[in-house]
Formats: structure tokens, sequence, C-alpha cells
């Protein structure tokens, strides 16, 4: 980011993608709040993702092993990370991404549960 020009170039925040590379996502939210321009919101299931990094899954293989999932359903500590989020007036849309096995995760079940636990969180 620090070779970026501001005015060009926002961020695409991932939870899931800051989590999965052992960053702090609040923290990183907190560093780059300025930058925000999309967020994405996806868990992580810890012993899922340990087993992907020392087995060296791609990541397809990391989606069709569990290792990502719905807001609330992992490690992620999303109500600091939404929380900083809002507090830096961000607007945009919250997208969550489950990247699950639809064959095994029901994709609309999924979103409903995201949806009830980030409304609880951030009062929407």
């Amino acid at each position: 980011m620090d070779h970026t020009n501001p005015e060009y170039a926002s961020l695409c925040f991932d939870t899931g993608h800051f989590t999965f590379s052992n960053e702090d996502p609040a923290e990183a939210a907190k560093s780059f709040r300025k930058r925000i321009g999309h967020v994405h919101l996806k868990d992580i299931r810890k012993e899922k993702m340990v087993e992907a990094i020392e087995k060296g899954f791609g990541f397809r293989k990391s989606v069709l092993e569990g290792c990502f999932t719905i807001p609330g359903d992992g490690m992620v500590g999303f109500e600091s990370v939404l929380k900083i989020v809002v507090d830096c007036g961000y607007e945009g849309w919250l997208i969550v991404e489950a990247e699950q096995n639809p064959a095994i995760a029901n994709p609309f079940e999924n979103a409903l549960r995201a949806r009830r636990f980030i409304k609880k969180l951030i009062h929407i």
C-alpha cells in the first residue's frame, strides 16, 4: 500500500486472506482503514488452516477441505474488525464469502446464518 497512490488504488480488505497469512485482521483494518475500498468477510477454521499450510494445499483444495467458512463459524474476531471498519466511515458493501463445498455446506442456509451474525455485531 505504501507504493500505491490512494487516489487510484484502494484495498479489497479480506478477513480470511489476512488471517490465512497469519496477520491479525483487526490490526490490518486499523492500519489500512483510510484505504479500504471493499470488504470481504470470511472466516477460517483454525485446524483446517494449519493442515492446509502444513500440507501445502492450493486455494481450491483448501476450500474443498473446509478451511474457509462463513463469519462466526471460525477463528476471526469479527467484532473488532467490523467496529474498526464502521468507525472509519466505510459505507460500502460487506461481501460474505463462504468459499465452501456447496454439496456439504448449503449456500442459502449459510448466507442466512452469516447475515444474522453480522446484523448482531453491527446492528443493521
